[in-house]
């Protein structure tokens, strides 16, 4: 066990070594001695070791050389004064490359066939164009060829020789320079004229007598030489097919200096300086570096949270590649991963569920890819699941690619209430159970409000018998009392199949004009929520409002906890830190995920944070499945269904059997003979007549309902009292409207 540093210490294990005048003896000791310190440290002194107190020596980069030329190791402040700590034994790198392993093989070859490929049609497509660059720069390789051996023969230089002879009136020397001059060019015009006679000989017997294939290399080698030599400073005759990527490399001085300038340490107090906890190295995807960070004294997570974007201003990079990670070991201590490149920016790509093939609901989704571009899964049994976002910001994507998954598991039951009344949700009509649009009647569904309470009803009576049937099972089908995947699939239960219920825009069914309608929903949606995810009803919801939604204390107060109490967030970009903290929750904006900072673009569409998933929190870029992705996914989903024979509900084309009232017909009903009536007696005729539906409404609960469904609140004069009121006609004509909307 590691001792505990001395709270107390001396002035001299605080003092500095002097390190520059260690580092001057070790190399006078490496030169005058190379026999006898060559490879080898020279060992510390007690009195150095008593000096360096917080010091030992440890290797943080390979390519830093300059502390000690015969180790490459620096000295670097560490918490134990006055005791020799031992350097921390590096990851073991696996036998196997990852790359290479079995279930990476595949991948790896088609992405090295993939690059040859592009690489060779690249090359191809623009052969004509280098062939003419080759003839050009050869033909300038010949030309410099030539004018070089002329500067050759007529020796350069000579003519400064000369004229400096001349202008000191040394005759003499000029003489000699001129006589040896002469000599020089004698000698070499002899050696081009030997070479000039030699290829004008060689030449034409090479190309009568050596064979077409040996003058065709030896022609291509000539040209090829005469282009390189041809060739222009900074041109190339190929252009670049893959460009390589760029990027800043980090070493331990850099890092420092960022801590420093962030305000995290200063170098000049030896119990504030920055520690390294681990060696300097690339991370197993090679997109970047990492490196443990010790913190000083009183210094911890939250500290290194708010510096984040000094550090990145430090290290000379975008916020956006720096990445932090808490450790458990200690609150002064994390990882800093640095990307080389902003990996939020890179796509992730299309969801492989394009192939068609089934899913199990049981098994986590293939959700998208954080910032080391590592899988980021998310599991759905006994969870539910939030997903928030400014509008176009990926959010419909998002939590359209967890329903995919669910509709490629056909044993999952989907019912989909899409509160916006999108077309993205349209595509879930081959598979889902019950599917309801909107908020108001319009084309895609007629009474939405009614068939939403319906489907609720009949999630709460579905949980209800699961329960019941869940406790009637022998211990060895159900040991825990819990449902499974075995028993999901039985075909002897098939009460107990999965249930999804995805709430797209589910703020909408809190807020209607029915404050009635808004409570049954609230009340419902909050039951489903405590006690379904143990019955096998896992909820996904999503919003752009999760805020500040609901009239009166009693749906805001089921509006938060519905919210609140989802176990996994996934929060993109948001429009302030108030609805990032709705979304996430208020411990994950303490942590520092704070989902209005992530950043704006078309290129960052479906980025965010997933909090709650598993215990570390990554920026995921998720897997894009567009409109038509959908469709393709959703036809096979439906073959699959069919091909079980467990296509049911709406999908099956059955007509939904409605527990829930029609506004419209009832009060038509009420009335009788009656050609008007005020609101108040229609309320109280509701609740006398109908008390299963109608038991406690109000009257401007039934004229919300109608005003909703286009029918005038109009003025009635009934018993000598005006008062606002439904008239008949307009009741009936509002259900001629709905039931024939096309006029004909």
């Amino acid at each position: 066990m590691t001792e505990l540093p001395n709270e107390n210490p001396t002035d001299d294990v605080a003092a500095p070594i002097d390190l520059d005048a260690r580092r001057a003896r070790r190399d006078d000791q490496a030169h005058t001695e190379p026999t006898e310190t060559a490879g080898t440290v020279v060992p510390l002194s007690v009195g150095e070791v008593e000096r360096m107190g917080t010091a030992y020596e440890i290797a943080l980069d390979e390519d830093r050389t300059d502390d000690d030329p015969a180790t490459g190791k620096v000295l670097v402040p560490v918490d134990v004064p006055g005791l020799a700590v031992p350097v921390q034994e590096g990851s073991r790198q696996p036998i196997i490359p990852v790359h290479l392993l079995p279930g990476n093989l595949r991948g790896t070859i088609r992405r090295a066939l993939g690059r040859s490929g592009h690489v060779a049609l690249f090359h191809t497509v623009r052969s004509p164009w280098y062939g003419l660059k080759l003839a050009w720069f050869a033909g300038r390789g010949f030309t410099r060829l030539v004018r070089t051996q002329i500067r050759w023969w007529w020796v350069p230089g000579a003519e400064t020789l000369h004229q400096k002879a001349a202008d000191e009136k040394a005759f003499k020397e000029w003489s000699q320079i001129h006589r040896q001059v002469k000599a020089t060019r004698a000698w070499r015009g002899g050696v081009l004229a030997a070479q000039n006679v030699g290829l004008g000989i060689s030449v034409p017997v090479a190309l009568s007598m050596a064979p077409t294939a040996a003058l065709a290399a030896a022609g291509a080698t000539a040209v090829a030489a005469l282009a390189h030599y041809g060739r222009p400073a900074g041109q190339t005759l190929v252009g670049t097919a893959v460009v390589a990527p760029r990027f800043r490399k980090l070493n331990s001085d850099i890092v420092l200096r960022a801590y420093y300038a962030a305000g995290l340490g200063n170098p000049d107090k030896t119990d504030k300086q920055v520690n390294f906890g681990s060696t300097m190295s690339r991370d197993r995807s090679d997109t970047g570096s990492e490196v443990v960070i010790d913190l000083p004294w009183g210094l911890g997570w939250s500290d290194v949270l708010k510096a984040r974007e000094r550090i990145a201003s430090g290290l000379d990079v975008h916020e956006r590649q720096v990445f932090l990670s808490p450790d458990d070991s200690s609150s002064r201590r994390h990882k800093l991963f640095v990307a080389d490149v902003d990996p939020l920016g890179i796509p992730a790509g299309r969801t492989d569920m394009l192939d068609g093939k089934r899913r199990s609901v049981w098994n986590p989704v293939r959700f998208g890819l954080d910032e080391r571009n590592n899988v980021v899964w998310l599991s759905l049994p006994w969870f539910s699941v939030l997903v928030g976002a400014q509008p176009r910001k990926g959010k419909t994507f998002s939590a359209r690619l967890i329903a995919l998954h669910a509709a490629l598991d056909p044993h999952v039951k989907l019912i989909i209430a899409d509160g916006k009344n999108s077309p993205d949700w349209l595509g879930f009509r081959k598979v889902a159970h019950r599917i309801i649009f909107g908020e108001v009647p319009n084309v895609n569904d007629s009474d939405p409000i009614g068939h939403l309470l319906a489907a609720l009803d009949e999630i709460l009576d579905h949980i209800v018998k699961v329960n019941d049937l869940l406790t009637t099972l022998p211990v060895e089908v159900c040991p825990n009392g819990t449902l499974t995947e075995e028993l999901a699939r039985d075909p002897r239960y098939p009460e107990l199949r999965v249930w999804v219920l995805v709430m797209e825009e589910f703020q909408k069914y809190f807020e209607t004009e029915d404050q009635e309608v808004n409570k049954q929903v609230a009340r419902k949606l909050s039951t489903i929520q405590a006690v379904g995810p143990s019955a096998g009803v896992w909820l996904l919801s999503s919003s752009q409002k999760p805020s500040g939604v609901g009239a009166g204390a009693d749906v805001q107060r089921l509006f938060n906890r519905f919210r609140d109490n989802h176990t996994i967030r996934f929060a993109l970009k948001c429009g302030n830190r108030d609805v990032s903290m709705a979304v996430l929750g208020g411990d994950a904006y303490q942590e520092g995920y704070d989902a209005s900072s992530l950043p704006v673009g078309d290129k960052f569409k479906g980025v965010g944070y997933l909090y709650g998933a598993t215990d570390a929190t990554p920026t995921v870029r998720t897997f894009l499945a567009d409109a038509s992705d959908a469709d393709k996914i959703l036809t096979a989903a439906r073959k699959q269904r069919e091909a079980l024979n467990l296509l049911t509900g709406e999908a099956a084309g059955e007509e939904i059997e409605r527990s829930s009232r029609d506004v419209l017909a009832d009060i038509l009903t009420v009335l009788g003979a009656d050609t008007a009536a005020h609101w108040e007696a229609i309320a109280g005729r509701l609740a006398e007549q109908m008390p299963e539906q109608y038991d406690g409404t109000t009257p401007d609960a039934i004229s919300a309902q109608a005003r909703a469904l286009k029918v005038p609140s109009r003025d009635v004069k009934r018993d000598g009292v005006n008062r606002k009121g439904a008239r008949a006609d307009d009741i009936r004509a509002a259900i001629e409207r709905r039931t024939n909307p096309a006029g004909t």
